[in-house]
């Protein structure tokens, strides 16, 4: 079973069916990424060189010929060379400019015909308007999710490689904030359904997640060994 088979209980995430204020027990502080605003871009670039670096396996031997190309699984996007200028006559408001750095690995297969992977980065700059929060003492940031994928590319002779891409990228407005929501209280997590002998049964017998409710059994310890205590 899962979340989405099997046995549905209210504590499960899904569609809200019904009164959605039903089984609201608590109010909970999150520590999350408080996302103030985000835009979404797309480009489809041709024509753009890059230069490869951390050819694995090393040295292969040329002529390479392209395979495919898309975002690193390793390394994040980075933004550097961020400016952000605020409009006067729009409040919180700000042009933001700043050049995006997206890493892709290329795909390659070389006169040997032995394949292998490159590593490369894609920069763009990008120019945006975007609501910015005030100064405070937790900072903001402006952080970047993108998706790279390379359709096209030809290797050149001193290892750069030209190349037409389709680029999304997200720019957001992010802070570290302890937000207060309210809760249904903790997730429901069904055992998994799979083919195993029960072997573990009865080991682990604590909750999931701790509480911060008294039980009725803790209660009574509790009293019983204030009722033995000597003094």
């Amino acid at each position: 079973m899962s979340f989405f088979s099997g046995i549905r209980t209210e504590n499960m995430p899904g569609p809200i069916m019904g009164n959605p204020l039903k089984g609201l027990c608590e109010k909970v502080c999150l520590q999350v990424n408080k996302v103030f605003d985000a835009c979404l871009k797309q480009q489809h670039i041709t024509g753009l060189t890059i230069t490869l670096t951390d050819f694995t396996p090393s040295n292969p031997t040329s002529p390479l010929t392209f395979v495919s190309g898309q975002s690193s699984q390793t390394i994040s996007p980075t933004l550097t060379n961020v400016s952000i200028n605020r409009f006067d006559d729009r409040p919180n408001f700000a042009r933001v400019s700043a050049t995006a750095n997206l890493p892709i690995e290329i795909t390659y297969v070389d006169a040997n015909d032995v394949s292998g992977v490159a590593q490369g980065v894609i920069t763009i700059d990008q120019d945006v308007v975007l609501f910015v929060p005030q100064p405070s003492i937790i900072p903001f940031k402006i952080e970047p999710v993108a998706s790279v994928v390379v359709p096209q590319g030809t290797f050149n002779a001193d290892n750069t490689l030209t190349i037409e891409a389709c680029v999304m990228l997200i720019i957001k407005v992010v802070a570290e904030a302890e937000m207060l929501v309210p809760s249904y209280g903790y997730c429901d997590i069904p055992p998994c359904q799979e083919f195993s002998q029960d072997v573990c049964a009865g080991f682990f017998e604590l909750p999931l997640y701790p509480t911060a409710r008294v039980t009725q059994t803790t209660t009574n310890t509790i009293t019983n060994n204030n009722n033995n205590s000597l003094f």
